[in-house]
């Protein structure tokens, strides 16, 4: 029988790297970010049940692996030993009515760093990066994620991630959140800390969108809409509260996430904690300028202390 082979899994190095679990029972702070952490698989259910009881309803997974091999094209972003499809059946088993969603990219599975596959000098290399990002979005709906949120930038990989979905009847089992307006921010560092997802070389200027433009921001949601994107997102948040509001004037009838991303949450606590301001004051008054700009989802490494607020 073929179960009974072993050696064909075994031969190669990065075969037998392939085999490893990352640590289930890890709870990684990330110094960084204070008060925030990476879960292994069984730390993560226990962090999270007490959440949902006070009234969570939807998390957003990013795999970070340690063990497992990194290459250019992120092989193991998808399989079967990757931590997100190892989670993906045991949150759905302990928490049923949960809202779960994925991050899809490759930049934290590729050698590389970056958020799609490479040209031999470099470059992105657009068609086999979608490919890839397609088959990861699958490999996680397959697994049980009700969203898939590509967060790569590439082009025409929401296209690519509903044909896939449609070729394998699940268009009607996970929705797709695009990662629609993502801008080139300096906001990101305490997150490529937290996902050790940082370029080995270069920036990500080129897929990324530029701070200062409103037009490419605009053409940008209009691609994803135009492709079949369920839900859209800008991010980050503070700084692109115009684009919030541009993006939602121009498609109100579609959700509208926003990301407040690392850099705001360790902006906002280390100011708070020197005194500098009251963090439940000013951290409601961002959240309220987030939905008055038209924010309808806000995505926070906040929500456990605003989860124990709301119930106050």
């Amino acid at each position: 029988m073929a179960s009974t082979k072993l050696h064909s899994s075994l031969f190669h190095p990065t075969l037998r790297k392939l085999q490893c679990q990352e640590d289930d029972e890890a709870v990684q702070n990330i110094p960084s970010m204070p008060g925030v952490a990476r879960y292994g698989l069984n730390k993560l259910l226990a962090h999270l049940e007490p959440l949902v009881e006070k009234g969570l309803q939807s998390i957003l997974l990013f795999g970070v692996v340690e063990k497992l091999p990194k290459d250019a094209t992120g092989t193991t972003a998808d399989c079967a030993t990757n931590p997100v499809i190892r989670a993906l059946p045991q949150l759905k088993a302990a928490f049923p009515q949960l809202l779960i969603a994925c991050d899809v990219c490759l930049c934290p599975y590729t050698d590389h760093g970056h958020c799609g596959v490479l040209t031999s000098d470099g470059i992105i290399d657009n068609e086999p990066s979608i490919k890839r990002i397609a088959e990861i979005a699958l490999a996680y709906a397959r697994a049980g994620a009700n969203i898939v949120a590509p967060s790569d930038m590439m082009d025409n990989r929401i296209a690519a991630i509903k044909q896939t979905l449609r070729d394998n009847s699940l268009e009607n089992r996970c929705s797709v959140l695009s990662y629609s307006v993502k801008f080139a921010s300096g906001f990101y560092g305490p997150f490529r800390d937290a996902a050790k997802s940082a370029p080995a070389f270069g920036d990500r200027k080129c897929y990324q969108l530029p701070p200062g433009s409103k037009g490419i921001a605009k053409r940008a949601a209009k691609r994803d809409v135009e492709e079949g994107a369920d839900m859209l997102m800008v991010k980050p948040g503070m700084a692109y509260l115009d684009i919030v509001k541009q993006v939602k004037d121009d498609y109100p009838e579609l959700p509208l996430f926003i990301y407040q991303v690392s850099g705001e949450y360790s902006m906002l606590l280390n100011a708070a904690s020197i005194g500098a301001f009251d963090l439940k004051t000013v951290l409601w008054e961002v959240l309220v300028g987030m939905r008055r700009a038209g924010a309808d989802c806000i995505i926070t490494y906040f929500t456990p202390v605003l989860l124990d607020w709301l119930k106050e």
